[in-house]
């Protein structure tokens, strides 16, 4: 059967901004000949010129990042200690595989302001206008306006959230990992601030991932491309890498199609 593989996922790099200042990822490139160092810690005396090709040794990079950069699974420990009423919360590495390869399912939230927290009712109409019923172990992802502005030196502020009552009418109905392409699965921070300023109310902070004290789930951040989904129809793969103990891991997010 044909298939048709979609990338999620942005790039890692240096010089577009999809991070605030403070955990911005640096990417340190080698070329080939600027290795001969590490090769003459297992070939003492060898030039680049004498490598087979005359050209050096390996291409390397050397990468200072947060499990947050770039295209991510968030780990329900990340979120809050414990998670369903109590128990530990589970860390990347005890991800359940079972999540991470499932039927996806989009909801096309690109019309809301920047800074909008969606709610229950937002997920049910659009379930409503797409047609779709949820099954448990769906995985749901969320295009907003973000999703058009990686490179956009305010990408963090860019997009909807998903607030704790639209988080859980998805965990309720046995949701396990959700996605978006904006930079938090939460409204922006500039915004939630705003709002907390205005009412005091902190319990505002984070609510959509603080959902996850009551059901643990996981959440992909940074997704890109969404707008080339359909809004069924497809297999989403997001393995995260396996970070001992971490509250994230990075993934290669990918949508796949298989063709009649």
């Amino acid at each position: 059967m044909p298939r048709t593989f979609i990338d999620l996922s942005i790039y890692l790099e240096n010089d577009v901004i999809t991070d605030p200042p403070f955990m911005r990822p640096k990417i340190t490139y080698q070329k080939h000949g600027e290795t001969m160092a590490e090769a003459n810690h297992f070939f003492p005396g060898v030039s680049a010129e004498e490598m087979a090709g005359g050209e050096g040794f390996a291409a390397v990079e050397t990468i200072t990042l947060s499990t947050h950069n770039g295209t991510h699974l968030d780990a329900p420990w990340h979120f809050h200690p414990t998670m369903n009423g109590g128990e530990r919360a589970i860390t990347i590495d005890e991800v359940p595989l079972d999540w991470c390869f499932r039927p996806g399912v989009k909801l096309d939230f690109r019309h809301f302001e920047n800074g909008y927290v969606a709610t229950a009712a937002d997920v049910e109409a659009e379930l409503e206008r797409i047609g779709y019923t949820l099954q448990p172990l769906d995985i749901v992802l969320v295009n907003t306006a973000a999703g058009a502005a990686v490179g956009n030196p305010d990408f963090v502020n860019i997009g909807c959230g998903m607030g704790y009552e639209a988080t859980m009418y998805l965990l309720d109905r046995g949701i396990r990992v959700t996605g978006t392409d904006a930079w938090s699965w939460d409204a922006p921070f500039s915004h939630t601030a705003e709002r907390v300023a205005e009412t005091g109310d902190t319990s505002l902070i984070w609510e959509g991932h603080k959902a996850g004290r009551d059901t643990g789930y996981c959440h992909l951040e940074k997704l890109h491309n969404l707008e080339a989904l359909p809004a069924y129809g497809y297999t989403v793969s997001c393995f995260p890498h396996k970070v001992k103990g971490g509250s994230a891991g990075w993934t290669r997010a990918v949508a796949i199609v298989d063709e009649a």
